[in-house]
């Protein structure tokens, strides 16, 4: 047991007096350098997206503007990069009042597209994007005013009557001309009204005269509507009582027609048996003079009492 402590013992000393792995200084050096070198080289490259361009600038100034998409080296610790959208942009126009042609107050809602075309000359003039946007929603408004204003109020909001397209356009035209103008490097893609409204103050008083203004039509239509139930009418009456004349006219035409054809009838039969005619008259004669309580005083050879005696 002491012999086997003693020979561990040795063997712990002869490991312990071996010498250390020591990782060499040059090789330390060289990989400590390309991790250097790498993080600068990483640190000074760039990557260029397609919906962007890339500015260039050396010590403030711009000095190259990129706009093809990928990847670029810029000169270290000298030249510095930023970043500007190349893909179309939606500025929200605030709303505004406005006065139109006939004197009345509206509120007009406007959103415009735009795009940078040129950045150099975008951020010489206008620096940043917001302060492009600031400036494309001051000549939008001005231009927006100076057109909606030659319209009247009926002309804008009545969708028969409009013009909004038109003016949209024209809009457009004139913003384009005035930032080309300028050099501003930004150019309006597009520009549309969302909506229009009232203002706040004006709202009540004019949904009272409107709602004024649709009773006096609907009273308008009633009496429109009444006239000429009664033209109608009269038209009727008119009809039926001409209907009705012709009608009694004719009746009375025919009657006569009958009349005289019966007269003719009975003139023949007269004229072929005068006895039997002369009889049949006095008998429809008693239906007509003798009733219930009728009384009849006739000398007794009176011929009218030859047949009711049975003679």
């Amino acid at each position: 047991m002491f012999r086997r402590v003693t020979n561990i013992a040795e063997e712990f000393n002869s490991q312990a007096t071996k010498p250390k792995f020591e990782f060499p200084k040059k090789t330390f050096i060289t990989i400590l350098i390309i991790f250097f070198a790498l993080i600068f080289v990483f640190n000074n490259l760039y990557i260029v997206q397609p919906n962007e361009y890339r500015v260039v600038r050396q010590f403030g100034e711009i000095v190259k503007i990129v706009a093809e998409p990928g990847l670029h080296f810029k000169i270290p610790f000298i030249q510095s990069t930023t970043s500007l959208p190349k893909h179309t942009l939606i500025y929200d126009v605030p709303a505004a009042e406005i006065n139109t042609l006939d004197k009345k107050r509206i509120m007009v809602d406007y959103y415009g597209m735009w795009r940078i075309t040129d950045p150099k000359a975008m951020i010489e003039t206008l620096r940043t994007v917001g302060a492009a946007e600031t400036r494309l929603g001051d000549i939008i408004y001005s231009n927006i005013r100076t057109e909606l204003g030659k319209m009247d109020y009926e002309q804008i909001v009545n969708s028969k009557k409009n013009r909004r397209g038109d003016i949209d356009s024209l809009v457009k035209e004139e913003v384009n001309a005035i930032l080309a103008e300028n050099l501003n490097g930004v150019e309006l893609v597009d520009i549309k009204m969302k909506r229009t409204d009232l203002p706040p103050a004006n709202e009540q008083s004019v949904f009272q005269r409107m709602i004024s203004e649709r009773e006096s039509t609907a009273q308008q239509y009633l009496s429109q509507g009444d006239a000429e139930a009664l033209k109608i009418q009269a038209e009727t009456d008119r009809t039926v009582e001409e209907m009705l004349a012709m009608a009694d006219a004719e009746a009375k035409t025919i009657a006569a027609e009958g009349e005289k054809e019966a007269a003719r009838i009975y003139n023949e039969a007269y004229g072929k048996d005068p006895e039997f005619f002369h009889m049949y008259r006095t008998l429809e004669s008693y239906k007509t003079v003798i009733g219930d309580e009728t009384v009849i005083v006739l000398p007794i050879d009176s011929p009218y009492l030859k047949y009711l005696l049975g003679q």
